[in-house]
């Protein structure tokens, strides 16, 4: 039989996953298919419990879910477990089994993709979430010179810095206000601002010559981007690479081959 797989988001109408997919098992010659799911604000679990009994083998979890999911796993990888959050399941019997590839693909992204070294630069991450806290790790095993968490809610991103600061000593959080006078070489916008186009309330001045700002959502030139651009950013990205990176991680989880990336980044740019 052939193999189910899916993505459960809300929203979820705009992800490109099926395609990436699809375009996946194509290219690894993988008897699957892979669709995308709408689940209730509050019928995560019980979303997850029909995939299940219908067959499912594996899922991607997307906004707002990766917390939810991360909790609902009877069994946890190293990086879902430093993340608090999980955007992969896979099941096999009574097991779920949790995994974050979006630090992973965040960087491999950066580095890779975007030829853009973390090392020994100051790293700003926007948000204190699920999306942020799976890139935390990722990011500090490159070595970069800074990491400041900044939110919103300033008590949540100092929470968030503070958990992490047990292993390493370069992080900070707080709110947006509190990066006045500061510069960063790199910009990441973790916040879920993006899929509504809501402008972030950031004061000018951000960035410093030659930085990138980074979106994690993809697709779209971002309020975030447009602020970016005109705050003097050098260099706009949006979360593309990094969709296309964490899937491949996910599909070699799910079926033991890591597909390429680099043939679908022009077919999934088009309109």
């Amino acid at each position: 039989m052939t193999d189910r797989y899916a993505v459960v988001g809300n929203p979820i109408a705009h992800s490109k996953s099926p395609l990436i997919h699809a375009l996946f098992a194509a290219q690894t010659g993988q008897d699957m298919v892979y669709e995308a799911i709408l689940a209730p604000l509050d019928g995560f679990a019980e979303t997850v419990e029909r995939f299940v009994a219908d067959g499912g083998r594996g899922m991607n979890i997307t906004v707002p879910f990766k917390e939810e999911a991360f909790r609902l796993a009877t069994r946890r990888s190293k990086r879902a477990e430093a993340a608090g959050a999980a955007n992969t399941l896979a099941f096999a019997g009574d097991e779920i089994f949790a995994d974050n590839s979006d630090g992973a693909g965040l960087v491999r992204d950066l580095t890779c993709n975007l030829g853009f070294p973390i090392q020994a630069r100051r790293v700003l991450l926007l948000g204190a979430g699920g999306a942020a806290r799976g890139a935390i790790t990722p990011l500090l095993e490159e070595n970069p010179r800074a990491l400041v968490i900044s939110n919103r809610t300033a008590d949540k991103a100092q929470r968030l810095a503070a958990e992490f600061s047990r292993t390493a000593e370069i992080i900070a959080g707080g709110g947006f206000a509190d990066l006045a006078g500061q510069r960063f070489d790199l910009v990441i916008n973790a916040t879920s601002a993006g899929l509504t186009d809501t402008p972030l309330d950031l004061p000018q001045g951000l960035f410093a010559p030659g930085s990138l700002a980074y979106d994690m959502v993809y697709g779209r030139q971002t309020a975030f981007l447009r602020q970016a651009a005109l705050d003097g950013a050098a260099h706009l990205a949006d979360g593309l690479g990094m969709l296309l990176e964490q899937a491949a991680e996910s599909f070699l989880l799910w079926r033991g081959v890591r597909p390429e990336t680099a043939p679908l980044f022009r077919e999934l740019r088009l309109p």
